[in-house]
């Protein structure tokens, strides 16, 4: 699983600062790596300065330089076509009105919060539905502006549920984070605490950290939800940061994206299911893809979701299968998607539904 870092020293490896200071960034230094298509080099080259790139060793490892369409190059490489005006120009920069009086706060549900806590991230996902933070560069909130989000949800008794999230939030320093995590619980009607975090698919050695896994502990319970998009992003790494992160009481959820020509398959999201569930991680959502500009080329239609969960049905338990929903424009919220089983209800209580193997089945009330 080390491809091309052989020759690093395997406590090197497993250091998290290492995997983001040795970020590849530019088109020359990814050319030691992988031999790149001229599309991959023209999309370096014209998202520069916009939507730029970066990927961890660890992340880069992952991709088989052998495979144009490798599933996690894609995710992780600008191609051309981030930047065709045709195609682009029919999505959004914040398709759901994020924004707000409070700087980096989300407040869309009256029960939730949610707070963007830096524009960092360890890998600039070519996917990303904050695409536009690209642009304000690598900073954190400062703790001015921490302070407000905090006294607005002091203030605001309905919220009962804070979420973490950025950019990378677990990108903060202990410190920060430690902060953050404290104020929070001296807040009697905040319940719940959710962290959004990639960095078990990017740079799980953050998870290696003892520091971190006691502020995690300490400020329980804290639930992580992650982002995993495709069964090869699971690695080794990985399922070792999920099980320090379970062992400490922290359970992991994970909210994929229907990105096309990387998991649009039945058959990859069969299996991705199965392996988040090996390592004892719950797929939770399967997001149908935002209307972003700059990453429109990755959406499918609403079909394709229903195919691949009306697949999933019957060769898998029902905990494996995810929640496919759309996010409505205009910051309207989040439904489900559903394959319509009930086929007809008929006089005297008889209904008909079609079961996940295609026949139709006579149920009586």
């Amino acid at each position: 699983m080390r491809n091309f870092f052989k020759d690093v020293p395997e406590h090197l490896w497993r250091d998290y600062k290492w995997q983001v200071q040795n970020r590849i960034k530019t088109k020359e230094e990814l050319k030691r790596y992988i031999k790149l298509l001229p599309e991959e080099e023209e999309g370096i080259d014209r998202t520069k300065g916009i939507y730029p790139m970066a990927i961890t060793p660890h992340y880069l490892s992952l991709i088989d330089p052998e495979d144009p369409q490798d599933p996690i190059r894609l995710q992780a490489i600008p191609r051309a076509v981030e930047m065709d005006k045709e195609l682009q120009e029919k999505g959004q920069e914040n398709p759901f009105n994020e924004e707000s009086l409070i700087p980096g706060l989300t407040h869309r549900y009256p029960d939730r919060v949610l707070l963007n806590l830096t524009t960092f991230c360890a890998v600039y996902c070519r996917h990303c539905m904050r695409k536009r933070i690209f642009l304000e560069g690598e900073r954190a909130r400062t703790k001015q502006e921490i302070d407000l989000m905090l006294n607005y949800i002091r203030e605001n008794p309905q919220i009962r549920e804070v979420i973490l999230s950025g950019g990378e939030p677990l990108s903060l320093s202990n410190e920060k984070l430690n902060y953050i995590l404290s104020e929070l619980r001296k807040i009697d009607h905040v319940e719940l605490i959710r962290i959004h975090t990639r960095l078990l698919v990017l740079a799980p050695q953050r998870f290696f950290e003892e520091e971190l896994l006691d502020i995690l502990e300490r400020h329980s319970p804290i639930w992580i939800m992650t982002h995993f998009n495709h069964p090869r992003e699971i690695s080794p790494e990985s399922e070792e940061a999920v099980e320090k992160l379970l062992r400490r009481g922290v359970p992991v959820n994970n909210q994929a994206v229907l990105l096309k020509g990387i998991n649009d398959d039945p058959e990859v999201m069969l299996k991705l299911s199965r392996e988040l569930l090996r390592i004892k991680v719950r797929p939770v959502y399967l997001f149908h893809a935002d209307p972003i500009k700059g990453a429109m080329h990755f959406r499918t239609s609403i079909e394709a979701g229903l195919r691949i969960i009306e697949y999933m049905r019957g060769r898998i338990s029902g905990m494996g299968i995810p929640t496919y929903a759309v996010d409505l424009p205009g910051g309207k919220g989040k439904v489900p998607i559903l394959p319509e089983y009930l086929v007809e209800k008929r006089q005297d209580n008889v209904y008909i539904f079609r079961s996940p193997f295609g026949s139709f089945v006579e149920y009586r009330l």
